[in-house]
């Protein structure tokens, strides 16, 4: 017998090849919400769960595992699962396709450019003819915002003066523990556990976007799920949110109820834990208004400028209708 989430952790390429996507969930289904395993999406649900704050609020969850942020957008378009986590630019793109999907703020986190403690890199300029390792692809947000700001700030593009090396974020991370890199733009939690571990950063991803206008900095992932969906299931959408919200308010003041996360978090040293902790609720997102929306708006066009496209699309437009927040 073929177990769905089975193919959903080696990556959803399965669900991506039905030809016609799975039912929408009946009502009074359980809620199924795509989680990469050891994500921070993981730590507050692991938050949600021990506090019972989904069964306080009568609402059930069933985590679908996914093995990469990649599978969770699969699933979430085959039906697989109702609700994942992902960046509402990838939700916008889907909508101007026609996918008419809905996004509400999980986290403002942003990665950063790091480097050994006793480099002699400053900032960016430092990074002339250095290696550079990028996580991720070259249409990634992160370096495609490094890029225009080099070229605003400098008058070169980064990507012709330093080295860049793609990659995975703990690949990368690695590489530049054993020294075989020189610099790392990273995800937020790989990031946090170099900092966390004798490294520092020249430079963050939310300054980048301050220094380009973009401020306030507008959270780039979220949970996204499909209008259809909660046309049926609004109340569970709803709550989830809610319970989401709790749990985040546990996890910003409370140091112990962290320590019951350590298993999942699994921090190579107390330093590298505190770090994770405080960049988390750093990233905890506020309820956008007009100044996050105009700042997603010049976002968007700073990647559609920068990127050329390939990142949002042709012809993608910014659509408010997408933001949750926004809407209500």
């Amino acid at each position: 017998m073929i177990d769905r989430r089975r193919l959903l952790a080696h990556g959803g390429l399965a669900l991506a090849a039905l030809a016609v996507p799975l039912p929408l969930r009946a009502a009074g289904a359980p809620l199924r919400l795509g989680s990469v395993k050891y994500g921070s999406l993981a730590w507050v649900i692991e938050t949600v769960r021990a506090l019972e704050l989904d069964k306080k609020a009568g609402l059930e969850i069933d985590v679908i595992d996914v093995a990469s942020n990649q599978a969770g957008p699969v699933a979430l378009l085959a039906n697989g699962a109702d609700v994942i986590v992902s960046d509402w630019t990838w939700a916008m793109r889907q909508r101007a396709l026609g996918e008419k999907l809905k996004f509400a703020p999980y986290s403002s986190a942003l990665g950063s450019v790091v480097v050994p403690e006793n480099s002699d890199i400053k900032d960016i300029a430092d990074l002339k003819g250095k290696t550079l390792g990028v996580a991720g692809s070259a249409i990634d947000k992160s370096w495609i915002l490094l890029r225009a700001y080099a070229q605003r700030a400098l008058g070169e593009d980064i990507a012709r003066f330093a080295r860049p090396s793609f990659g995975a974020p703990p690949l990368l991370a690695e590489e530049l523990r054993s020294g075989r890199i020189d610099a790392n733009l990273n995800f937020w939690t790989h990031a946090a556990r170099l900092t966390g571990s004798g490294f520092r950063e020249i430079l963050t991803v939310k300054d980048i976007m301050q220094r380009l206008g973009i401020d306030p900095v507008p959270s780039l992932v979220g949970f996204i799920w499909k209008e259809e969906y909660e046309a049926a299931h609004g109340r569970e959408v709803a709550t989830l949110l809610k319970v989401v919200d709790e749990a985040n308010a546990v996890l910003a003041t409370d140091d112990t109820a962290w320590e019951r996360l350590r298993p999942l978090v699994k921090p190579a040293s107390d330093g590298e834990f505190r770090s994770i902790i405080a960049a988390y609720r750093s990233g905890i997102p506020k309820p956008w208004g007009p100044a996050e929306l105009d700042s997603a708006r010049k976002l968007m066009a700073v990647l559609v400028e920068a990127g050329d496209a390939e990142l949002m699309g042709h012809g993608t437009e910014f659509d408010v209708k997408l933001f949750h927040d926004a809407a209500s």
